[in-house]
């Protein structure tokens, strides 16, 4: 491994009002937090309803949009939305839908993978979102990574967290910050997903 070139990890995201946003970010944290590997943040564009962009080509703030250049050149890859009906964003899933190229290549096949949501309430579709976020990366041949047990927050927060991912409760408040929990897992998805990486990394040498 070569300590002064650190790989990558791809946190992606779509955020119509922050809070998905503020999930990626406490997950690049985790990222960084593995010497050999750090974050890349990138964002999708909004779309209408006849899919297409409606966002400047350069976004005025925040990070760049995302490009499929992207898929290749990382290590592993964190995806998050907001949940819309169970499921995530169309802007995010216009996104996937256009990598086809890079699922002909392979060329996130074998690479982890880590989903993230938001919801305004509790129950309002998180793990079914970050299910069926998992189904386009597992046809690119990813392997999902989860946050196991042995993060004891996940037995113990009243706010988001599941074991299919990281996940935040706005309670209909725009914007409501992390909860301490929330920030907690998801770092810990963020390291997770990069230690992982790593290890196959080291492996395939």
């Amino acid at each position: 491994m070569n300590y002064d070139n650190p790989q990558e990890i791809l946190v992606l995201y779509y955020s119509r009002y922050g809070a998905t946003e503020a999930l990626a970010r406490e997950i690049c944290h985790g990222v960084d937090s593995i010497k050999t590997m750090t974050a890349r943040l990138r964002t999708v564009p909004a779309i209408s309803t006849v899919n297409e962009a409606v966002e400047d080509i350069v976004p005025n703030d925040g990070p760049p949009y995302a490009k499929h250049q992207d898929l290749k050149e990382c290590a592993g890859l964190v995806i998050g939305s907001p949940t819309r009906f169970g499921n995530m964003a169309a802007p995010l899933k216009y996104f996937i839908d256009g990598t086809g190229n890079e699922w002909l290549s392979g060329a996130l096949t074998g690479k982890p993978a880590g989903l993230f949501t938001s919801t305004s309430s509790l129950h309002g579709g998180q793990e079914s979102t970050l299910l069926t976020m998992a189904i386009p990366l597992l046809h690119h041949g990813m392997l999902i990574v989860g946050l196991p047990y042995t993060e004891t927050l996940l037995a113990k927060t009243k706010t988001g967290g599941t074991p299919y991912g990281a996940s935040h409760v706005t309670w209909n408040k725009s914007p409501n910050p992390l909860s301490n929990e929330e920030k907690h897992l998801a770092h810990a998805l963020g390291k997770r997903v990069a230690k992982i990486a790593m290890h196959l990394s080291q492996n395939c040498l």
